[in-house]
């Protein structure tokens, strides 16, 4: 039989699921008391993925939801000592103003990470054409360039 029983799963791997399935049901309220509990596991690396992954979901759901900015500094006063998630959240931020078509600093986009480039120009959350010429022009990577020019000339082209 090739099904693992679950003693077989690595002590870290059932804590992981636990914590992912606990993070989709917490109530609000609960969330921040949630997510500082999680980050205390021994196993720093696996209770960090798990947080992140809340934290994209999250985000996602909320990113351009008035709630979003609460649980975003909710979020960063449980998160502020990991450098992994401090910088994360402050790329959705960044993400979020983007998306809504708030101003934001073209060195700031321009230094952005891979993910929040790719993030920007491969999902239909930023539609804006000053962001994705800039993304064209300046991206960190070809690919990044690359999808920020097609997107350019797929809003360019008449209807």
């Amino acid at each position: 039989m090739n099904s693992r029983h679950q003693s077989d799963e690595p002590a870290e791997h059932r804590r992981f699921a636990h914590y992912l399935q606990a993070l989709q049901t917490v109530a609000a309220a609960d969330e921040a008391d949630l997510l500082a509990a999680v980050l205390r596991d021994e196993d720093t690396t696996m209770a960090v993925s798990a947080v992140s992954r809340h934290m994209d979901r999250r985000a996602t759901d909320l990113l351009t939801d008035p709630a979003f900015t609460a649980w975003a500094q909710a979020m960063s006063r449980v998160i502020d000592q990991h450098d992994f998630l401090s910088p994360r959240l402050l790329e959705w931020c960044l993400l979020r103003t983007l998306a809504l078509g708030e101003p934001w600093a073209a060195e700031e986009l321009a230094d952005a990470s891979d993910w929040l480039q790719r993030t920007a120009v491969t999902t239909q959350i930023v539609t804006a054409p000053d962001v994705l010429q800039l993304l064209a022009e300046r991206g960190r990577t070809r690919r990044v360039r690359n999808a920020a020019h097609h997107r350019l000339h797929h809003l360019r082209k008449p209807s």
